[in-house]
């Protein structure tokens, strides 16, 4: 017998085109061959993208708004074809992409059912050994007899992903359809992405919740402007996306050049995959204040790395200012090891400093507070930020700069400690 790859999707080369037109009738005018003149420009969605993805990960793919992260799951799914390269899928996909996709809003819930699963490839006598399951993990009671275009979105969702992911698909692709559920149903369809992975079965997920990608995925991938700027653990993809997300990273097209550049990108992702979550820190800013310093002390103002869980510590980061700031924002976070933001604040939230500094001045913030975070190890991140005008800026910020463990020989439920007081009578 031959035995299986070990990838389950290999996207090789993948670009995609669009031709967008000014008006209705330049489509049509192009399509009829009426003109040699041009009427449409093109849109890059996707520039030779490459990725593959092994049989059992969990996969998250970020991005911001017009990455092109739907379209690479549309041309996976084969909802798109490509302009140019390949798509190799070895396994049974079931996906849940934009909300309706694959449902005939004139058919009840029973009758999408039946017609999602025979899409995918399952006959009548095997959907209906799976409808009880559905309709149990759907749980929208009678509105299953009821036309779909009646149904409110998170009813929709509900019954969506409960056929995506009860018709035993060997492949999961989810594009942020369950951002419109509930907290409630987001905790079933999380509790059935651990049973899957427990399973062996691929996931391919994306999502606008970093938290969800650092919980639950193997590896992330960063796209912006329809090319790959990097993959590797979801901690050190994420890093590089928020940096994305203020604009340090290349300006495609337009001859600029921002402080993150190809190679450095390139460098990041390459120690993300080959390091793994090393606390190795991530430094970058436009350069108008330098975090000089930073510190953890204990309860004794000793510099330290343990903090004993319940004491008193104090956060502090040295600041030099390089140009004039109106009003400079100061703040920390904590992350645990998988990289989900646990906790922290800033000077603007605490109302504790709303003045403008000037160039050479020099700036010690310090954050006292009361450790009840669960025992384990946490990274501190730093950053100096504010507005110009509208615009939020990054003056500097240095991520996983510092780690923290917190000793403790008592640990509840989640990621803090609730300190409860309990009375029985």
């Amino acid at each position: 017998m031959e035995e299986r790859a070990a990838e389950a999707i290999v996207v090789s080369g993948v670009t995609k085109k669009y031709k967008l037109y000014a008006k209705p009738t330049d489509r049509l005018r192009d399509a009829l061959h009426l003109t040699r003149r041009r009427l449409y420009h093109e849109h890059l969605a996707l520039d030779h993208v490459d990725l593959r993805i092994r049989r059992g990960e969990t996969v998250g793919i970020i991005g911001t708004n017009g990455s092109g992260k739907s379209t690479i799951l549309k041309i996976i799914t084969g909802v798109l074809t490509p302009t140019e390269g390949e798509v190799t899928v070895d396994g049974r996909i079931s996906a849940l992409l934009e909300l309706g996709a694959g449902f005939n809003m004139e058919y009840n819930g029973i009758d999408n059912i039946y017609l999602n699963g025979m899409m995918i490839g399952f006959s009548e006598e095997e959907i209906r050994a799976r409808l009880d399951d559905i309709l149990s993990f759907a749980d929208i009671g009678d509105y299953v007899y009821q036309p779909v275009k009646t149904y409110s979105s998170g009813m929709f969702v509900r019954l969506a992903f409960a056929v995506a992911i009860n018709i035993d698909p060997e492949i999961l692709i989810v594009d942020e359809a369950l951002s419109v559920g509930d907290v409630f149903f987001q905790a079933k369809c999380y509790h059935k992405f651990e049973e899957f992975k427990e399973q062996g079965k691929t996931i391919l997920f994306v999502s606008h919740d970093l938290s969800s990608i650092s919980k639950y995925c193997d590896r992330a991938v960063l796209l912006h402007k329809g090319r790959k700027l990097g993959e590797g653990t979801p901690k050190k993809m994420i890093d590089l996306y928020k940096q994305v997300l203020v604009g340090q990273e290349p300006v495609q097209g337009t001859g600029e050049k921002s402080l993150l550049d190809d190679e450095e990108i390139r460098e990041a992702a390459r120690r993300a995959v080959d390091g793994g979550d090393t606390g190795e820190e991530l430094q970058y800013g436009d350069g108008s204040a330098r975090i000089a310093s930073v510190a953890l002390l204990d309860d004794r103002g000793r510099k330290t790395h343990a903090i004993i869980k319940g004491s008193e510590c104090t956060i502090t980061m040295e600041v030099e200012i390089l140009r004039d700031i109106a009003k400079p924002i100061f703040a920390f976070t904590v992350k645990n090891a998988l990289g989900i933001e646990i906790t922290g604040t800033n000077t603007m939230i605490e109302k504790a400093f709303l003045d403008g500094v000037k160039a050479g001045e020099k700036k010690k913030i310090s954050f006292r507070q009361r450790i009840d975070l669960q025992g384990g190890d946490y990274l501190l991140s730093f950053g100096v930020t504010g507005f110009e005008g509208d615009d939020f800026t990054v003056y500097e910020r240095r991520y996983d700069a510092l780690s923290m463990t917190v000793v403790s020989d008592r640990n509840t439920v989640g990621y803090y400690d609730m300190n409860s007081r309990i009375e029985i009578e």
